[in-house]
């Protein structure tokens, strides 16, 4: 799994139900099923995915994230998981409002575009950054919606969104101990990936 990836399952307790959207091959579920004893089901966009998912026996749908999940009941899980998929959806506030409909908690990761990186490339070079995390050029990414850290607190604070929990990290795992992991200002700019656990 990836390392964002990890990190939610800490968050995650076992026994939960989990609706995990943009689920991928479900290399998450998986885990969460068999190691976490949940009942963990996902709506993939991509249908080769989906199939791959399907495949491996776990419960996985075809959907866009934008318009199905109001077929969700609400309350209808524990949490529902968002990894890396935020910045890619075209209504990116509706698909919040959705998930903390459906479930108890959500859980969302992104790549922060305000990391210090992105920055000095955007600086120096004057075009779109090519990092491991935005690593496709601006003319074929699915990311149309690229935020910060700070940009993702502040929409949650308009929204009235509680934060239980948050961190920054890299893809090596550095900055999960780090001292300006406890300051929001500093995680936006040394933060390569964020993930924070919210509830209403």
């Amino acid at each position: 799994m990836r390392l964002d990836q990890c990190c939610i399952v800490d968050m995650i307790q076992q026994n939960s139900t989990i609706l995990d959207i943009g689920c991928g091959d479900g290399t998450l579920i998986d885990y969460l099923c068999c190691n976490h004893q949940c009942d963990a089901r996902g709506i993939e966009l991509d249908m080769s995915c989906v199939t791959k998912a399907v495949s491996k026996g776990l419960s996985v749908i075809q959907g866009n994230a934008d318009f199905d999940l109001q077929n969700y009941p609400t309350d209808g899980f524990d949490y529902v998981v968002l990894s890396r998929t935020l910045q890619a959806v075209n209504r990116p506030r509706e698909v919040l409002q959705q998930m903390l409909r459906i479930g108890r908690y959500a859980i969302v990761s992104f790549p922060n575009f305000g990391h210090w990186i992105v920055r000095m490339q955007l600086l120096l070079k004057g075009h779109m950054p090519m990092t491991k995390v935005w690593g496709t050029h601006w003319f074929e990414t699915p990311n149309i919606h690229p935020c910060t850290l700070t940009d993702f607190v502040s929409l949650c604070k308009q929204e009235g969104y509680h934060i239980s929990q948050w961190m920054a990290i890299d893809d090596h795992g550095e900055g999960e101990k780090a001292p300006w992991r406890r300051s929001i200002r500093l995680a936006n700019f040394f933060g390569e990936q964020a993930l924070f656990l919210l509830t209403r």
